[in-house]
């Protein structure tokens, strides 16, 4: 068996919720569900998705970098949003991040999250 490596943010959801920030097995590095709340607690970019999306993939960055990896090697970002019609604010946001990488990539309106200051969540999927 391939090893495992967690990847923990330190929040204290990931103990409760039994969750790790990003898991590698191998080459394939998966990084959970990412929202805009900084390690205090805070929503960042309140009412702004393509604020909320900058700041998720800053996240998303460090998780990848912790487990050896990089946005380049980016094959799947999954992007969720309250309001739909608020999509090209996000995908400037990604298409800024990936440039040339061009992930897979999918998004699509789900009706909330925990918090309704929540505007975005995004996973990707990476391979090293």
């Amino acid at each position: 068996m391939q090893e495992r490596t967690l990847i923990s943010s330190g929040t204290v959801w990931e103990k409760t919720y039994g969750y790790s920030r990003a898991v590698r097995v191998g080459n394939v590095i998966a990084v959970a569900g990412t929202t805009a709340v900084d390690d205090t607690g805070a929503v960042v970019g309140k009412g702004n998705p393509g604020d909320q999306a900058r700041f998720i993939f800053q996240k998303i960055e460090r998780a990848l970098v912790q487990a050896g990896s990089s946005l380049q090697d980016v094959v799947r970002v999954r992007t969720f949003i309250t309001d739909i019609s608020r999509w090209e604010e996000v995908a400037r946001v990604q298409g800024d991040v990936f440039g040339d990488i061009r992930p897979a990539a999918t998004l699509v309106q789900v009706s909330a999250f925990i918090s309704p200051d929540l505007l975005v969540e995004i996973e990707v999927d990476a391979i090293v």
